[in-house]
């Protein structure tokens, strides 16, 4: 059996970075940006005023309580600006300019709020409550490194330094097959042996949650003619194909069929669940082959698609992060491989507790999970109040 590692690498191989566009902001989030960003503009843009009070030079106020004019009003925005007098002040407004010649903001608050004339009754340092220019970001500092995933602060600070888009890898597009002449679309009576259709739902919304594109076909039969048709023609649009079920050793494992013998690589992998799986290209396409128990699927698209769809996006952190737990209670792994189990991670507690059995059949349980609890292939029991390596599902 080839290791997880060895198969994750195939896929990560397979699944090539998509190409870079520039796209409006407002369509970047949770993507990353795929080059360094530079600032064209200081941040601050100019030396401005930390809050609302008057604009002054800090020794005409040394001996307060003073009284002193106010000759004119800075409201955020103003773009002409007069020099601000000796024994003078100027009203001035959170974010507004500071005028030549005021070397501090004293705190409307330190002050009796007048409008013609301000009494203010306590002193301030020169450089009090003025945010100089450029004391966050500089003209040429790199803003935002290549990789960086693109959440709101980052899309906020872009759009500070006067960024209207950004240079982003392109959404791949994925075309997701879940196989099976007994599925049948929820919402419709079953017959005897059929089963509603989940694994599509459900993969197709892991890969938006990635920021990826999915086209879902359902339904797709066990007839290996009618299979290569519905690829036929949906194969320009695709930059990978992701297919869930068909690829075990029995009979009727319809994917198994269709691309054996057409680029797609099948192997079992040291794991559970998820063993059955399959790489390749078929007709130029990467595919990516998942097994077809819903709980196997989902959890190889966390360890082989999830991070494959992140680097073809230009993300620098590709996995999900992992910490240490104590779990609570026993279990036994298959020897030799990976195992991957269902629990509930407590990070004030620094405990991790099972949820359901290993199962790969058992949805319920991955539906209340928060983690992953990770088995490495050299251990076969793992005793209550052991350390394990969790990954978190919910970051």
């Amino acid at each position: 059996m080839a290791s997880v590692d060895e198969h994750l690498a195939m896929v990560l191989d397979l699944v090539g970075n998509t190409p870079v566009e520039r796209i409006p902001l407002a369509d970047c989030l949770g993507l990353a940006i795929a080059e360094d960003l530079s600032s064209p503009v200081d941040l601050p843009p100019f030396d401005n005023s930390a809050m609302d009070g008057y604009a002054v030079r800090a020794r005409d106020i040394r001996d307060a309580p003073v009284e002193l004019p106010v000759t004119d009003d800075i409201p955020a925005g103003k773009t002409v600006l007069t020099e601000l007098a000796a024994g003078t002040a100027q009203r001035i407004m959170t974010g507004a300019p500071v005028p030549p010649g005021a070397d501090a903001v004293v705190q409307v608050e330190l002050t009796d709020g007048g409008t013609e004339s301000v009494l203010v009754n306590g002193e301030v340092e020169p450089g009090a409550h003025i945010r100089r220019a450029g004391e966050d970001v500089r003209v040429g500092d790199v803003v935002l490194r290549a990789g960086a995933e693109l959440g709101p602060p980052q899309l906020g600070l872009a759009a500070a330094v006067g960024a209207g888009e950004l240079p982003v890898r392109r959404r791949p597009r994925v075309l997701v097959l879940s196989t099976g002449s007994e599925l049948v679309a929820p919402g419709n009576p079953l017959l005897p042996g059929q089963i509603y259709e989940s694994n599509g739902v459900m993969l197709a919304a892991a890969i938006r949650s990635v920021g990826a594109l999915a086209e879902v076909l359902s339904f797709v039969p066990d007839d290996v003619e009618t299979f290569h048709s519905v690829l036929a023609a949906r194969l320009e649009s695709a930059d990978l194909i992701v297919t869930s079920g068909g690829v075990s050793a029995g009979a009727y494992e319809v994917v198994k069929d269709a691309f054996t013998g057409n680029g797609v690589e099948f192997r079992k992998v040291a794991m559970q669940p998820g063993m059955p799986q399959g790489a390749g290209e078929y007709r130029g396409v990467p595919v990516v082959t998942l097994p077809g128990n819903p709980v196997s699927a989902q959890v190889s698209f966390e360890v082989f698609l999830r991070p494959a769809l992140r680097s073809a996006m230009g993300h620098a952190v590709i996995q999900r992060p992992t910490r240490t737990a104590v779990i609570d209670e026993a279990l036994h792994s298959p020897p030799g491989r990976r195992q991957f189990r269902r629990g509930r991670y407590d990070p004030s507690a620094g405990t991790v507790r099972l949820v359901g059995g290993p199962g790969s059949h058992l949805l319920s349980a991955l539906a209340v999970a928060n983690c992953l609890i990770i088995v490495p292939e050299g251990v076969s029991e793992v005793a209550a109040g052991d350390a394990v390596t969790v990954v978190a599902l919910d970051a």
